[in-house]
């Protein structure tokens, strides 16, 4: 849609050139449908030149500026690190999004982040992967958060005016875990009610991530696989009824019901031991 507020569109990607009533534009698709009467100028950052997937012995890291596409490519172009079996989850995230190869080719993981919409599939897959997000100030500064940390909240996050999300990084740690991943929606074609990943990592360590259910990303974090009693116990202790999302994607207790039973099924998928699991016929 127009918004006939702004005359200028500037091509940057440094926050020393972010003004009041500027906003910063990745793939606009959130932007550009939602509106505005009062911004200024757009900042373009699909010009800022970014490398949209870098691997290293740390991880992998995802430009801000990174699309749907692309992410979607790199899954299936078998990295060189063959132990990330966690990077299984990338196309299943992908899909999540349920959107057409229009949106996929323009949306980015940075927009889907700074948006916080409960069920962003990008605060997902990066929050249940310890995602740590690289954030850029106008001041010149940078700081470094959780994606846990940054999505506060519904359509909220902790970024101040004029910050910038520059990437997001996925630590080799939880790239090498075993995942697991429920998602489910009242329509076949329709946003995610409930998404949860569950991940053991190699150490034994297992973590659970609730999203979509729940109006910010909540992680829950065990040294070991829990219990049936103790993994429903703290859920109950860790997510109060307050911070089920309530919209018409679901009612709060649809989505608290379906977060314990869910989670349950995860945490005995993972409870198996991968070398007594069945082979599939």
């Amino acid at each position: 849609m127009d918004i006939n507020t702004i005359p200028d569109l500037v091509p940057t990607g440094d926050p020393a050139h972010w003004r009041p009533g500027d906003a910063w534009l990745g793939g606009g698709t959130v932007l550009f449908s939602s509106g505005s009467q009062s911004l200024q100028r757009v900042l373009d950052l699909t010009r800022a030149g970014w490398e949209p997937l870098s691997t290293s012995d740390g991880g992998l890291e995802i430009a801000a500026t990174c699309t749907v596409a692309e992410l979607y490519a790199f899954a299936g172009d078998l990295p060189a690190a063959a132990d990330w079996t966690a990077l299984e989850l990338l196309r299943p995230c992908c899909d999540a999004f349920v959107a057409s190869f229009k949106v996929w080719n323009v949306s980015t993981v940075g927009g889907n982040l700074c948006t916080a919409l409960p069920a962003g599939p990008m605060t997902s897959l990066t929050a249940a992967l310890d995602g740590q997000a690289l954030v850029l100030s106008p001041d010149g500064t940078s700081r470094t958060l959780p994606v846990t940390g940054l999505v506060t909240g519904d359509g909220q996050t902790s970024l101040a005016p004029g910050e910038l999300l520059r990437s997001v990084t996925l630590p080799a740690r939880a790239l090498q875990a075993r995942t697991a991943m429920r998602r489910l929606s009242l329509s076949n074609l329709g946003r995610s009610g409930v998404l949860i990943i569950g991940r053991l990592d190699p150490g034994g360590t297992f973590v659970l991530t609730v999203t979509a259910a729940t109006v910010r990303p909540v992680q829950l974090r065990f040294g070991s696989v829990p219990g049936r009693a103790e993994l429903r116990g703290a859920i109950d202790a860790t997510i109060p009824f307050a911070l089920y999302h309530d919209d018409v994607h679901g009612l709060p207790q649809w989505r608290q019901y379906m977060t314990e039973r869910l989670s349950e099924e995860i945490r005995a998928e993972l409870a198996q031991d991968p070398q007594r699991m069945p082979t599939p016929q």
